[in-house]
């Protein structure tokens, strides 16, 4: 997919406010040189054809570059915040807004230069835009499990629309000690569509099985009280953290998060759980 222009995005999925506040923004990057990359449904448009609502428009940048991402949006008269320090900031204009992101919400994927390497080319409501990496966009997707959002669907439609253009070496050094996670999902790609399932090379299949026979065959890990499940869910395994004792993952060196980052991220879960149930 390297360097491949693909076919334009959404556009009449958004109204035509919105896809104007979204224009008006990727021009002025565009026009500044700074470096950014489209993702969220716009992305998953240009790979899979699926086009679909979208409440906002996500943009990965590197962490460096959030200020001055945030001066030139300042200064087209749009509000710019870093809502969450570790992975988030956003754009507002009116109602509308914009999603910076740095990271993922687990810090398990910092947006570094890796991300910016050979990646394809798009008209994003008419602006000339370059897209995240597959590789990079199922890293993250593969990791949103929570109960009100998986993106499993999302990684089953991208590997069946793009399984032979993937960069396979480069996605398994990308999952490195996560490897379990992508191959849950390949699994389940097998079970989605079980007459595409030769569409996962067979030596990706064959070197994750090898990985879990091997280490269902090592002894009990050193310190079996980690609860990775957090990395996962940002709620779902609280209870494992708060009540059994377990260590947190995301507190562990599989994440660049910090504790305030963790107190942050979970007081705002169930800032949004008690709102769901109000409403």
């Amino acid at each position: 997919m390297s360097n491949a222009h693909l076919a334009p995005s959404i556009e009449e999925e958004v109204s035509p406010d919105t896809a104007g506040f979204y224009r008006r923004a990727l021009r002025v990057l565009v026009d500044a040189g700074v470096p950014f990359l489209v993702g969220g449904a716009f992305a998953h448009a240009c790979f899979t054809g699926i086009r679909r609502p979208t409440k906002d428009l996500d943009l990965f940048i590197q962490r460096q570059h959030y200020e001055q991402v945030a001066s030139l949006m300042q200064a087209q008269g749009w509000r710019a915040e870093l809502t969450y320090p570790h992975w988030l900031a956003k754009v507002h204009a009116g109602d509308d807004f914009i999603d910076l992101i740095f990271n993922s919400g687990n810090g398990l994927s910092p947006v570094d230069e890796r991300w910016f390497r050979g990646n394809a080319h798009a008209d994003v409501l008419g602006v000339p835009v370059r897209i995240a990496n597959m590789e990079d966009g199922l890293l993250s997707k593969c990791f949103i499990m929570e109960r009100e959002r998986y993106d499993g669907a999302d990684i089953a439609h991208v590997l069946q629309a793009c399984a032979e253009k993937l960069d396979w070496p480069a996605l398994l050094e990308r999952f490195g000690p996560h490897w379990r996670v992508l191959l849950a999902h390949l699994t389940l790609f097998g079970y989605i569509y079980p007459g595409e399932r030769h569409r996962v090379p067979r030596w990706v299949m064959e070197t994750l099985l090898g990985r879990l026979t091997a280490e269902s065959r090592q002894p009990p890990a050193d310190d079996p009280r980690i609860c990775a499940g957090t990395l996962l869910s940002r709620a779902q395994y609280l209870h494992d953290v708060e009540q059994l004792g377990y260590l947190d993952g995301r507190l562990t060196d599989l994440s660049t998060m910090t504790p305030t980052d963790v107190a942050e991220w979970t007081q705002a879960a169930e800032q949004q759980a008690q709102s769901g149930a109000q409403g």
